[in-house]
Order: C-alpha cells, then structure tokens, then sequence
C-alpha cells in the first residue's frame, strides 16, 4: 500500500514538473498544477493563496473546482480563519470535518458544510523561511485516515510553488529596473538630441539637422561620415529614436574594437563547437537588433572576409551563424560610420567598392568643430554648465580666453572641447579662466604662459602633427617602456586591442624604437646573466 502511494506521489510530481515550463506565467501554472492535484490524488477544490504585497491581504489566486466569483471571495487577514492561521503560524493544519470546525469560515461558500467528512488541508508556502501564502485541498475521508502523508507531500508541492513565486518576482522586479532605465535612457537621448541642435545655430548644423529629419523615418541605410569626436554615435541614436523602430532595439558594434576572428562571430553569432572556445550558442548583435537598428562605428577597420558577409546580409537580409547551415532572416536597419575616407580605402583594396555602395544609400557628414565656429560659445556654455552640475563650480572664459579658443582648429572636435573644459574646472584657479590658464597646445605651438604646465611638442613630432596625435604617440611611448616594449601588455594596460596597437605603431612609426628597446633589454639581460 505504501510503495502504491509513493508511485502515485511521484507521477503526481513528474506531471506537475511538465509545467516548469510556463512557470513564468504563474497564475496558469498554479491552476494546472491544481488540476493534476484533483485527477490523480482526488484532492478537491485545490486553492493557493498569496499575501498581496501591497495590501497585505492573503487573496486567492489560482483555484481548481472554484468559480471566479468563488474565487473572488477568497479574500483573508493574516490570522483570520484557518488559512488566516496556517499563514500567520507558518504551520501545517488540517480540519478532519470542516462542518464542525468554528474556525473554518467558508469565506468563498463553494462547499456544503453539511457534507459528512469533508476534509480542509493546508500547508503554509514558505519563502526564505517566511510565510508567503497558503495551499489548500479537500479529501474526503473517513475518521481512521491520517493526514500525515498528505500533509508531507503537500508541503513538498508547496516548497515548489514557492520558487515558482520567487523567480516570478524576480523576473517582475527586473522588467521593471528594465522599464525604469529605458525611460531614463530615452529622457537622457531626448535631452542629448535637444542639446546637440540647440547649441547648433551655424549653416552646416542646420543642414544635418534638416538630413536627419528626412532620412529617420525612413528604412534606408545611412553612412554618417567625419572625424573623431564630431558626434556620430549620438547621429545615429538620433536617427534611430526619430524613426518608427524607436521602441525596438539600438545595437552598437565598433568594428576595430575587436580582433578579426572575433567580429563575425559578434555580428552573426556562432554555434557551439564552431571555433575553439565556443561553448556554448551565441545570438549575434544583428539578432539582437531584430526589428530596430544596428550601428556599425568604424565600419571601415571591417576585415574584407567579414564585409562580403555584411554585404550578402545587406542583400538578401539574411545570413547563417557560425558553424550552422542554417539560414535566419532578420529585420535591421544598417547605420554605419567611419573617420577614414572610404573612397580611397576602396581604391587601394581595403574597402569592397560593392559594399561602399550598399552602405552609401544616404551619406551625412557630420560638421568638424572648425566648420561651425559659430557654435562654439553655445557649446561652451552648454559645457560649462554641465560640468557645473558634475563638479559644483561656477567659472567662465575671459573674451580673451574666448578669442583663443576661437583661433584653435579643434582637431579633436567637440569631443576635445568638453575634455578641455573639464579639465578647466579642475584645474582653473579663479572663476574667471584667462589665457595663463589655458593649456599652452591652444595658443598654436607659441609659448605662452600655462597653470598646467602642458608638455611641449617633442623634435621628433612633424610641425604638422596635431597636439592629440603627439599626447598619443607619448603615450604609447610610454606604456611600452612600462610593460618591456611587448605592444600586447601596453594594448592591454592602456584599453586598446592587439590590432588597434598594431595600427598606431605603425601610424606612429614605433616599430624601430620597439625593435631596439627589445635588443638593449634582452642584452642587458645576458649581461645580468
């Protein structure tokens, strides 16, 4: 009899188990599970009751043998009647004839009090060793049954149904952090795009202005074009949030930020055991971004393996991971970007001319800082009040100082100029910034008075160099003298990839000092030996 009952059990819990799956919609989990309480251990009129967390009120919310009304009525204070006493005692308790019980209120009137030997059991729903609601059965039974064993397998379901409610409120609790922080970003990309025309009053921000709104509702794919620093990724946001995807995903994938057998697997995404690694299967950012938009920054660092691949998707719209046959359709817009000149980068092979073409549907050019003068004292003011709010300082530039700024070319675009007046709120020593306060790089290589003592440009720097590039090159300098000239460890140190070193070495043309440095360590090396 006993070997009976616990194969009965454990079917009961293997069909239950079959739920798992929609555990995330609770209330029909919990009703089905009821359910198979009812087929196969004749366990009657199955309810779960809940403490609602903001009334504090135990409701019923999954029933099986109850009508909504007779569900609805199922509404207990902690203490009142006996599942009222089975929350608040967090103990098991069962009424062998509820016609006989006082404590039994019948609150939800589905049962006939006057029914001989009708049975109530309950078992308290615990999380965390704190009582979060009730599960309740009817049996009917004779007086000679012990409630033991159904009370022991009904706490065993419980124990269950309280990770259901647990994961439940999990998932709740992230979707609304998710909600929050999506109004926030998109608060925050209202404000920025606001800002980015507000303090654009010159011609040629007007014009991208009037190209922005024409090209955002529509589904063509979009090359913004310029240098460091002049804003494309917030261009791009731009247009994503102008255009009818706005509710769906924006991607970014900065194309020279990872290694080449490392980018298509970031766009298509790969199978498990496709490369070495590959542990396990992996959605690529254009999965991702199904049904709203990707940004590809720095589309020109592409390899050419991974652009015939882009230009396939561009194409036909569709595309197969990595180590699969299998074929997915995805519904993207492209926006891409680049600083390089894609036209030359197509005449010296680097570029697919095929893939230029694709790509160059709607080209915008973003405006360099030199090219709009005109805003430069409504940026300085929206900088200088932002970087108000960070640092609690209030300071402004002397129109000397103004007239110096305004004689800059700004290689470093508006990018350099919130750096430099960041740098200014640190570092200025009165409210009013005059020209000795200004970093000497700003008065065009002159000499000239400077509170940060800016390094000068080195011998070795052409006179054409920009003050960004020559600060780059000490840098890279620098770092590899700290790690023994290994460009790997400097890449690392200083948050470049192998590939973006290899590229400024040889922009930079380090390789002779790297290779010498190299040869005197490993000599003073032997001598030590």
């Amino acid at each position: 009899m006993q070997n009976k009952i616990f194969e009965l059990e454990l079917n009961t819990l293997y069909a239950i188990s079959q739920k798992f799956g929609q555990v995330l919609d609770l209330d029909h989990t919990l009703m089905a599970t009821l359910e198979i309480l009812s087929k196969n251990m004749a366990m009657e009129r199955g309810t779960v009751t809940l403490k609602d967390q903001h009334t504090g009120l135990l409701k019923i919310i999954a029933s099986h043998g109850l009508d909504p009304l007779e569900q609805q009525r199922g509404i207990y204070h902690p203490g009142e009647g006996v599942t009222g006493a089975i929350f608040e005692t967090a103990q098991p308790f069962a009424v062998p004839d509820i016609g006989k019980e006082p404590l039994f209120l019948n609150r939800t009137q589905a049962r006939n009090l006057t029914k001989s030997n009708l049975a109530f059991i309950g078992v308290p729903i615990l999380l965390s060793n704190e009582s979060i609601g009730v599960l309740s059965v009817d049996r009917l039974f004779g007086p000679e049954i012990d409630f033991k064993e159904d009370i022991r397998f009904l706490t065993i379901l419980a124990t269950l149904m309280a990770q259901f409610v647990q994961l439940n409120r999990q998932v709740e609790r992230r979707e609304e952090h998710l909600l929050t922080e999506n109004r926030s970003l998109r608060a925050e990309v209202s404000a920025k795009y606001n800002h980015f025309f507000a303090v654009g009053v010159s011609p040629a921000m007007q014009t991208l202005n009037k190209m922005i709104r024409k090209v955002a509702p529509s589904r063509a794919s979009v090359l913004l074009l310029g240098e460091s620093g002049t804003g494309k990724t917030l261009t791009a946001r731009i247009i994503h949030e102008l255009s009818q995807r706005r509710r769906n995903p924006f991607a970014k994938v900065n194309c020279a930020a990872l290694p080449d057998n490392l980018i298509e697997s970031e766009l298509f995404g790969h199978e498990k055991g496709a490369f070495t690694g590959a542990t396990q299967t992996k959605k690529g950012r254009l999965e991702e971004a199904d049904t709203g938009t990707i940004f590809l920054d720095e589309i020109g660092e592409l390899p050419l393996s991974v652009q015939a691949k882009l230009l396939r998707f561009l194409q036909e719209r569709d595309f197969e991971r990595l180590g699969s046959t299998q074929t997915r359709k995805v519904d993207v817009r492209i926006i891409a970007a680049t600083n390089i000149d894609l036209n030359k980068a197509v005449e010296e092979g680097r570029f697919r001319s095929d893939l230029f073409y694709r790509l160059n549907v709607f080209p915008i050019a973003i405006p360099a800082l030199r090219q709009r003068k005109a805003d430069l004292p409504l940026l300085v003011d929206y900088f200088i009040a932002k970087t108000a709010r960070e640092y609690g300082r209030q300071f402004f530039f002397s129109s000397e100082s103004m007239e110096i700024l305004a004689a800059y070319n700004w290689p470093g675009n508006v990018r350099e100029l919130e750096n430099l007046i960041e740098r200014v709120a640190i570092m200025a020593e009165s409210n009013q910034v005059q020209p000795n306060m200004l970093p000497a790089y700003l008065f065009n290589n002159k000499s000239a008075p400077s509170a940060f003592d800016a390094p000068q440009a080195t011998a070795a720097s052409a006179p054409s160099t920009s003050r960004i590039e020559i600060m780059e090159r000490e840098t890279l300098l620098e770092s590899l003298a700290r790690n023994d000239w290994v460009q790997q460890k400097a890449a690392r140190e200083i948050g470049l990839t192998l590939r973006q070193m290899g590229y400024r070495v040889k922009k930079y043309k380090l390789d002779k000092i790297i290779r010498e440095n190299k040869q005197r360590n490993a000599h003073f090396k032997d001598l030590s030996n």
